[in-house]
């Protein structure tokens, strides 16, 4: 088991951990310690797990010190939270980039198994193949949300690199994907053949604008999220307070924080990977600070997963000229969802009747004979 294979958390990041406040973060989570060993998992709801495989990622000459990011996540306070939480340490790399891909299948799919959720941090984004292999093995469909400047697809079928891993994704066998969404894309890092594929698999997008105007857009696209990967070449260079390693145009640290903190709120989200960071002071403190946002949303999670329809929710009925459209409206956490009905379901991936989820302003959209444009594209993808 891979698990087996962890490094314990080098010293350095435990010194002067005796001179911080009791209340800080790493004196209430479970540590990896050479003295102390792994940590008992039965009972951990998150787990933090370092990465180095930087083979096919963009910073390969500069890996990150993922040690200077648990020194400032160490030292801040958590909330009035309830969960348990470990650091596992960190996955020493492979012969090879598919024996690391291996030792994260087994690792993903061992915690869940026992419903824990890990956080991979560093190493390069195609990490999330070997996530995705997980579902395989699981026979579970799996939607995979990508924060991303691109698409990460290739013409070259065989090569698997952060630039390239969604290709592979695709073309697995059998395949599960049922939906990919990338939010903050920016045309001009993305190839118009790149642009056809997501048209013509009917995969959702947002442009970084519509992140930036608005924000609270993307909640329902984390709600339906198995997977959730950062790639952080897709913030701004105010973000990393480096313009040697950060863009011109960008998602900021206030937004990047908030994405995470979706995505821990998600009931679904089973895996959450930080990949592709640029060795910087403020990127340290940014990336706690981002766990520290995905550990408050985990905690107010709501627990509508699956999704009950016939206790707590309110359904509301619209009628547009051709079609009738069917919400439903939490009493609890006052969220959307959006009915699908295939009435020809047989040999197609989803079942006669499914939800995804929307935003009130898709409801109010429907009221004025528009169709969101999530439910167009789950629709196609149905048939």
């Amino acid at each position: 088991m891979s698990l087996e294979s962890l490094l314990p958390i080098e010293h350095e990041s435990l010194l002067g951990m005796s001179l911080l406040p009791n209340q800080v973060m790493g004196n209430h989570i479970e540590l990896h310690t050479e003295t102390k060993g792994l940590p008992e998992l039965k009972g951990l709801d998150v787990a933090i797990i370092g990465l180095h495989e930087y083979r096919n990622s963009f910073f390969a000459n500069t890996q990150y010190d993922i040690n200077s990011f648990r020194k400032e996540f160490y030292g801040l306070y958590p909330g009035n939270w309830s969960v348990k939480i470990a650091d596992l340490g960190d996955l020493p790399n492979g012969s090879t980039v598919n024996d690391t891909y291996f030792a994260v299948k087994e690792i993903g799919y061992h915690l869940k198994q026992m419903n824990i959720i890990p956080i991979f941090i560093g190493g390069s984004h195609d990490m999330i193949f070997p996530l995705y292999q997980v579902f395989q093995d699981f026979e579970q469909l799996v939607n995979v949300v990508s924060v991303d400047r691109s698409f990460d697809f290739s013409q070259e079928d065989e090569l698997i690199s952060g630039r390239s891993y969604m290709s592979r994704i695709i073309m697995d066998k059998p395949n599960l994907l049922l939906n990919y969404t990338n939010l903050g894309y920016q045309n001009y890092y993305c190839a118009t053949e790149e642009k056809d594929l997501m048209n013509k698999l009917y995969f959702d997008g947002i442009r970084l604008g519509g992140v930036l105007d608005n924000v609270s857009s993307t909640e329902p696209v984390f709600r339906d999220a198995d997977i959730v990967g950062l790639d952080m070449k897709c913030l701004s260079w105010q973000a990393t307070a480096d313009p040697l390693k950060g863009h011109p145009n960008g998602i900021d640290s206030r937004t990047i924080c908030a994405l995470t903190r979706y995505a821990g709120i998600s009931d679904r989200v089973s895996f959450m990977g930080i990949h592709e960071l640029p060795s910087t002071p403020m990127m340290d403190q940014l990336l706690a600070q981002m766990v520290w946002y995905f550990l408050e949303g985990f905690c107010l999670r709501y627990n509508e997963y699956p999704v009950a329809v016939n206790q707590g929710f309110i359904k509301y009925s619209v009628t547009l000229s051709d079609q009738t459209m069917v919400f439903y409206k939490s009493e609890r956490s006052q969220r959307w969802w959006l009915e699908l009905t295939n009435d020809s379901h047989l040999n197609n991936k989803l079942k006669k009747a499914t939800l995804i989820a929307c935003t009130e302003n898709d409801y109010v959209s429907a009221t004025h004979d528009n169709v969101p444009e999530r439910w167009y594209n789950a629709m196609r993808r149905m048939y």
